[in-house]
């Protein structure tokens, strides 16, 4: 009992988030209409994120279940904690793109990003604000 409460009082003393998976997209149009090559950056108590599995689908908020991308794998980038997809989305707009995390670390993420011809930057809220990564 007493291990217990002082790995739970250890817990506590972390700071919020400091263990917590982030992403970022960083994704350019192919020559092919909506094709995008995404390299997706993970990273987790500040260190990249290395050694995980990754699948990446996506939908679009604004038309749910009409517009649903089936996952692909992504394969490990050229930096530690990047990693590669090409992402075939249906239409131009705000998609949440869902990462979900596999192997020594489990998680799943969901991150709005608006894509067109220029390529996917995240999408700002109707409060103004950009989603949380």
């Amino acid at each position: 009992m007493k291990v217990l409460l002082l790995g739970l009082l250890g817990l506590a003393a972390l700071p919020a988030g400091a263990q917590g998976t982030r992403a970022e997209l960083d994704c350019t149009p192919t020559r092919t209409e909506h094709v995008y090559d995404c390299v997706i950056r993970l990273a987790r108590g500040g260190a990249a994120l290395t050694g995980v599995e990754l699948s990446i689908g996506a939908d679009m908020p604004s038309m749910p279940m009409a517009h649903n991308i089936k996952p692909v794998k992504a394969k490990p980038g050229k930096k530690p904690g990047d990693y590669e997809a090409r992402l075939d989305l249906e239409m131009a707009g705000e998609w949440a793109v869902k990462l979900r995390l596999s192997g020594p670390v489990r998680d799943q993420l969901v991150l709005h990003y608006e894509f067109d011809d220029k390529g996917a930057r995240p999408a700002v809220r109707r409060s103004g604000t950009s989603p949380r990564r």
